[in-house]
């Protein structure tokens, strides 16, 4: 039997609708999906795509739902769920896939109403595409599904919600606020900056010398800045939502990078080395644990 009778995904951009994909491939999910999001033009393209049952630009349509996915950028979150919370009906699932925690634990629960579970989640997938054309039904196997629950979170709703991401092919834990945002930081917002800011600087080049780095861009530099082409505006909300804690670990980078550059200063080759190993040691890692 499906999860869930009726499944409303809030904002079908690539991992909204790499939801519904799945959903409708598996049919564990839901056995209704419906769609909602503030753009005509997405909705129809999601009708177009045959990825919802209904489509919705109204608030009151959450009724309906007894699991919920806001889908939306970070700075969204609480808005939206400001929005449905007249809406939402007692034992219905709220849950999100912001990849910055911050006060929303708190804060969101603070004005659903009585016998609504929210429990906040964060697939650790993506690509550098958006839209409801980037979805796919796989883009969840084998990564990680970070839950946020609070104290207070009802058991059976994070049971539900933790079955709802590994019935995408996700593997699934449970860490707290904090750690998540720390986490993030490190494997997500920090290699996005540096992949715009590599970018930024190749184009600040002079006009020659930029037209000869874009025209001969190596692998090096094609892998390491794919993630440039992400959202500009997702990202942004997401750099000043973690603020603190990124540039707290930008930092720590910044240091690791001048130590790098004092040894190839000083043509300390066991340093350089070192540190290479250390490197192909965490890639190494990441395939070991099916991360690349």
């Amino acid at each position: 039997m499906p999860l869930f009778k009726t499944l409303m995904v809030i904002g079908p951009g690539l991992i909204g609708s790499s939801i519904l994909r799945r959903a409708r491939r598996d049919g564990q999910l839901a056995e209704r999906l419906i769609v909602m999001d503030r753009d005509a033009t997405v909705l129809a393209r999601v009708r177009e795509l045959g990825l919802a049952d209904d489509v919705t630009m109204d608030p009151a349509d959450v009724a309906h739902a007894d699991c919920v996915v806001l889908s939306v950028p970070v700075r969204a979150v609480e808005l939206v769920a400001r929005s449905l919370a007249p809406f939402l009906q007692p034992g219905t699932l709220l849950t999100d896939v912001a990849s910055v925690r911050g006060e929303l634990g708190r804060t969101i629960p603070s004005f659903l109403p009585e016998g609504v579970e929210y429990v906040p989640s964060h697939p650790m997938a993506g690509t550098e595409f958006s839209g409801p054309d980037a979805g796919f039904a796989e883009l969840f196997e084998g990564r990680w599904a970070l839950l946020i629950p609070s104290e207070d979170s009802a058991a059976w709703a994070c049971e539900k919600i933790q079955q709802f991401w590994e019935n995408c092919g996700a593997r699934t834990k449970i860490l707290t606020a904090e750690d998540h945002d720390r986490i993030c930081a490190m494997v997500s917002h920090l290699p996005h900056l540096l992949a715009f800011t590599i970018c930024d600087t190749a184009d600040n080049l002079s006009g020659e010398m930029r037209s000869a780095v874009l025209d001969y861009a190596a692998s090096g530099f094609r892998d390491f800045t794919r993630i440039a082409a992400s959202d500009p505006v997702m990202w942004r909300d997401i750099f000043t939502a973690n603020r603190d804690v990124l540039l707290e670990t930008l930092e720590r980078f910044i240091q690791d990078t001048q130590s790098m550059a004092d040894a190839i200063r000083r043509g300390d080759d066991d340093a350089i080395t070192a540190k290479i190993h250390r490197g192909r040691r965490i890639r190494r890692s990441l395939i070991h644990n099916r991360q690349a």
